[in-house]
């Protein structure tokens, strides 16, 4: 399977790569601002991609694949531009150039504006809001949005809840997984799925989804 990773050297998208480097049948191309910073391994090549860039010039340097997951984010520093904007650009282009699979790293309640304004991370959420929105009415994309609760650097359980919460965090590692799995499983495709730290294995939280 021939996969991109947008955000490829961001927190969650760096495990992503580091993970799929591991699957020997896949072909994985990381797309980055930065792509010199992306690690060498035999099945990953590094990519430059600005998502600030027009959407053409975008598409030009989008790879030929059969899925994206789309990690990318600008820590808060241009939401606009990249957290909304860029991510739209990123669908649009995967559109044109085919990719329908298109799996978006979100947050929890980024569909839920009228709780925005009791959130330190207000702005943040209003543009995953409307970029969450763009994927699910104004595309043809065979979208997944996933919506874990807040990210932990800790070493991942390996298991989860999908569809609700039933803790407050989860750890990079366990998303990683999770983003990897509805991938390769082509699973929880036009869904928005909750996901947090749980009591079920991954693979079978997975094989749970329609």
């Amino acid at each position: 399977m021939k996969i991109i990773v947008i955000g490829a050297t961001g927190r969650v998208g760096s495990n992503v790569v580091e993970k799929l480097a591991k699957h020997a049948n896949d072909k994985i191309y990381a797309g980055a601002r930065h792509p010199e910073r992306v690690p060498v391994h035999d099945n990953v090549t590094p990519f430059k991609v600005d998502l600030t860039d027009d959407m053409d010039d975008i598409k030009e340097t989008l790879p030929e694949a059969d899925a994206i997951i789309f990690t990318a984010g600008s820590g808060g520093r241009d939401l606009l531009k990249v957290d909304l904007h860029g991510a739209v650009k990123a669908m649009q282009a995967a559109e044109e150039m085919e990719i329908n699979r298109f799996v978006m790293l979100s947050s929890k309640g980024s569909l839920s504006p009228d709780n925005f304004n009791e959130s330190p991370l207000e702005n943040y959420l209003i543009a995953k809001y409307y970029a969450d929105e763009w994927l699910i009415h104004n595309t043809d994309l065979e979208y997944t949005v996933l919506q874990p609760t807040a990210l932990v650097e800790k070493s991942g359980s390996g298991k989860v809840t999908l569809g609700s919460y039933s803790t407050n965090e989860n750890s990079i590692d366990n998303v990683a997984d999770v983003l990897i799995g509805l991938v390769e499983n082509h699973a929880g495709i036009k869904e928005v799925i909750e996901m947090s730290t749980g009591n079920e294995p991954i693979p079978e939280a997975i094989n749970e989804l329609d």
